[in-house]
């Protein structure tokens, strides 16, 4: 078995750089094996809270096509491990946090595709909403499914301090100054200096805010929060920087949408600042990074270590 870090095999790099007692069976062979226990969950509890009653019919459409329409449902997975690595379970307001952040995800896929932002036609292997549904029907679907998303999470316990959570992740200093900087409507530092500062706000703030949610849901103490909110910084910058990898050297057929749109929009990538080489042995230090930033946890860290890895060398 190969892989990007296991010269020793399986989870060699989760045992040296936190220092868990791994076992074979502990060990998910894939992305798809690690978030399955969670998928019919996350799946069902979408179908359950996307639409509100009331929600008009040909709208309600439009969002469930934005919702259920497949992807990773990593960032709602996140939420779920995060609640485990700090002791709690899958109780309704974890559930209610994996759903908010899926909601408000899928909200800035949909505006991210608009012709305005990165002009998308494909997504998750169909049609993107303003393709399918127009373009106004994209932009009223964006919004309906953001402010679904503070809705479902509202009826959460200890509400209040997880939609300021959610707010700060999605809002003007994160995900969205984010955008803001991707598409040069302000100024950022050259280099990658300027990277960072993009896509630790458009990619990373929503996975540290998933994963801080999981963790104050699952009763979090200051130290475990902190261990996994790092964690999850990390983790985003990585999560970024192979995505631009694939958009090089992926397969539109395995992504489920265009390749190549980032060179051809002339984007900052962390290829295009490092080249291909760099930009993967950057990538294994972040994930490592990410990894040795669980340590104070113990084993109970051992999924999101395998989490990690596995988003390091995923195809899709």
């Amino acid at each position: 078995m190969t892989g990007l870090f296991r010269a020793d095999g399986a989870g060699a790099l989760l045992v040296a750089c936190s220092g868990l007692s791994m076992t074979d069976k502990q060990i998910a062979e894939s992305l798809g094996e690690l978030l399955a226990p969670y998928a019919a969950r996350i799946e069902a509890d979408l179908e359950s809270w996307v639409v509100e009653l009331l929600t008009p019919p040909e709208l309600a459409e439009a969002m469930r096509y934005c919702v259920l329409g497949g992807g990773k449902r990593l960032r709602p997975a996140l939420v779920h491990l995060a609640a485990e690595a700090a002791g709690g379970d899958a109780d309704e307001s974890v559930r209610r946090a994996a759903v908010a952040v899926e909601l408000m995800h899928c909200s800035s896929l949909v505006h991210d595709d608009l012709p305005a932002m990165d002009d998308d036609s494909l997504r998750r292997g169909r049609p993107t909403a303003h393709v399918r549904f127009g373009e106004a029907m994209a932009i009223l679907v964006g919004d309906a499914l953001l402010t679904r998303a503070f809705g479902v999470l509202a009826q959460a316990r200890r509400a209040e301090l997880l939609v300021a959570e959610l707010a700060r992740g999605a809002g003007a200093a994160g995900m969205i100054a984010g955008q803001v900087a991707d598409m040069n409507l302000c100024k950022t530092p050259p280099g990658l200096g300027g990277l960072e500062f993009i896509h630790s706000r458009k990619t990373g703030a929503m996975i540290q805010t998933a994963a801080r949610l999981g963790a104050i849901c699952g009763g979090a103490d200051a130290r475990c929060l902190n261990a996994i909110g790092e964690y999850a910084r990390t983790l985003g910058l990585a999560f970024q920087l192979f995505d631009d990898l694939l958009d090089v050297t992926g397969q539109a057929t395995d992504l489920g949408k265009a390749t190549g749109k980032d060179v051809r929009a002339g984007k900052r990538t962390y290829v295009s600042e490092l080249g291909l080489a760099p930009a993967r042995e950057l990538g294994k230090r972040l994930t490592r990074e990410a990894i040795d930033a669980l340590a104070p946890l113990g084993q109970k860290a051992w999924k999101l270590c395998r989490l990690a890895e596995l988003l390091a060398e995923r195809t899709y």
